[in-house]
């Protein structure tokens, strides 16, 4: 996979936060074998660029991408501009209501999206798991904690993810305990600490973005040493 010929999207224009190219690109090296790519899923696709990757990158046949916040025509329009029209499915949805048939998808791949719906018990076996066919994989890749801040810098770490958002950063074991105890004896789950961290928020940072700006000064103040990115394979067994 070469990332390099798509540095044109690592600008403010495009990019939403830590580069989302980087996480997909080590969530697909670092997935399982019997993966799947045939029909995927893009769940929280943004501006549908990691549905591209995938289209691009990956022996899919079809890719479905799947946002609440972005349209299905601006998507189009971007998957036509890159011809890639016969590959990828732009659809305007919400990940707790999707528009598909059970059982659909040989994967499911979500970068940068699935934490701000999927702190929920039962969120992902009532609303993820049934769209997954038997044999098929969830791919996650999702911002998370190395450790639980304390103290002031649990007092910088609210303030800069504000509104709440500081309950949606969990640990590898927080999320293994969740997952393994939803999805009990239906799923494999495995969990990794992606290494693609540091270069995935400095390519942010350089983007000039102001949000990218606003969290380079309170990332500078500590939270940068307890913040990491988690991978997450399923698997559906039956």
């Amino acid at each position: 996979m070469n990332i390099e010929k798509y540095r044109k999207y690592f600008t403010k224009e495009y990019l939403m936060g830590p580069n989302s190219f980087r996480l997909l690109e080590e969530l697909i090296r670092r997935s399982p074998k019997d993966v799947c790519f045939d029909r995927t899923l893009d769940l929280g696709c943004g501006h549908a660029l990691t549905s591209m990757f995938v289209a691009n990158e990956t022996d899919a046949k079809t890719v479905f991408a799947i946002d609440l916040w972005i349209s299905a025509t601006e998507n189009y329009d971007r998957i036509k501009a890159n011809n890639l029209e016969d590959k990828i499915i732009p659809v305007h949805g919400d990940a707790m209501d999707m528009p598909f048939s059970h059982e659909y998808f040989d994967l499911v791949v979500s970068v940068d999206s699935y934490h701000y719906f999927g702190c929920k018990k039962g969120v992902f076996a009532d609303k993820i798991l049934p769209f997954i066919k038997e044999g098929g994989y969830a791919m996650i890749a999702i911002p998370g904690l190395k450790k639980e801040p304390q103290g002031d810098l649990k007092e910088i770490f609210e303030a800069w993810a504000e509104d709440g958002d500081s309950e949606l950063f969990k640990t590898i074991s927080w999320w293994e305990a969740l997952l393994k105890e939803e999805c009990n004896e239906h799923c494999e789950v495995v969990i990794k600490e992606a290494e693609c961290f540091d270069i995935a928020w400095s390519e942010w940072f350089e983007s000039g973005h102001e949000y990218g700006i606003r969290d380079k000064e309170f990332l500078d103040k500590g939270i940068y040493d307890i913040l990491n990115f988690i991978l997450i394979y399923i698997k559906r067994k039956d």
